[in-house]
């Protein structure tokens, strides 16, 4: 059975228990009820519904900006790994040790240029880039040490090259949306109810009460504004971003 449709039997049967208990208990009621000594309940539904509301809106806000944050960790990991490659590059032959450090240039490169632009245009990696570092891969894999110091370094570049394998592959699990349809159909219709419950508190057209309910709602479209800029970690405004190669691997802009 598809989410969407559990989801509508479940919000249908508590609306049809609330309302029948409403329904059954009205009938109960006797001609010399006098409603004015029932305490008025729109207050307390209207104050219940905004804390809930808020309470859901601070849970999405930490979710995207976690995924947003653990993206940024990705792209960290993957640049300081090849940044160990290439720094314990320096105890191999220089012919080696040129190859290596050119091709994770290139990969880099490759990432900061062309892939940074393809995650957030297509939403996924390119094949170059998966060409290049698998290239990388080979020139620290193939090589045989020829002495124990280029021993001691060989398996921790080897670690480190996979390090960077599997914090790529992270940045890639990264690109995509994080927030589910189900979630952003809960929050744009808590907007909704949660806005549409300043008319029932007979709002005035008062500057004090206009200004209040437009701030309200201007505050509402800001924090889902928010959510959607963060649910993509790579595609939009407040994105994580390619700093920690630029910062580690300055000569690509040479």
């Amino acid at each position: 059975m598809s989410e969407w449709v559990v989801l509508t039997i479940a919000m249908a049967a508590a609306c049809a228990v609330v309302l029948t208990i409403t329904v059954i208990n009205h009938r109960r009621i006797g001609e010399d009820d006098d409603p004015s000594e029932t305490p008025c309940v729109i207050e307390y539904m209207t104050m219940m519904i905004g804390v809930v509301y808020a309470i859901v809106l601070g849970l999405a806000i930490a979710g995207v900006w976690e995924a947003r944050s653990s993206a940024q960790d990705s792209v960290r990991h993957e640049a300081q790994a090849l940044h160990e490659v290439h720094a314990r590059a320096e105890v191999y032959p220089a012919g080696v040790r040129t190859r290596i450090r050119n091709d994770i240039d290139a990969y880099v490169s490759q990432v900061v240029n062309d892939e940074w632009r393809a995650m957030a245009e297509k939403g996924t990696l390119t094949e170059r880039g998966d060409e290049l570092l698998a290239q990388v891969r080979r020139d620290v894999t193939d090589y045989v040490p020829k002495t124990d110091h280029e021993g001691q370094a060989y398996q921790p570049m080897v670690d480190q090259v996979a390090a960077a394998d599997d914090a790529r592959g992270s940045r890639g699990q990264s690109i995509e949306a994080t927030m589910p349809g189900v979630v952003w159909f809960g929050l744009i219709t808590g907007a909704a109810v949660t806005v549409g419950l300043i008319f029932t508190l007979q709002i005035r057209r008062t500057f004090r009460e206009l200004l209040l309910a437009g701030l309200f709602s201007a505050l509402i479209a800001f924090l889902l504004f928010l959510i959607w800029d963060f649910d993509a970690p790579f595609g939009r405004g407040i994105s994580a971003t390619a700093d920690p190669f630029i910062a580690l691997f300055p000569q690509i802009h040479e």
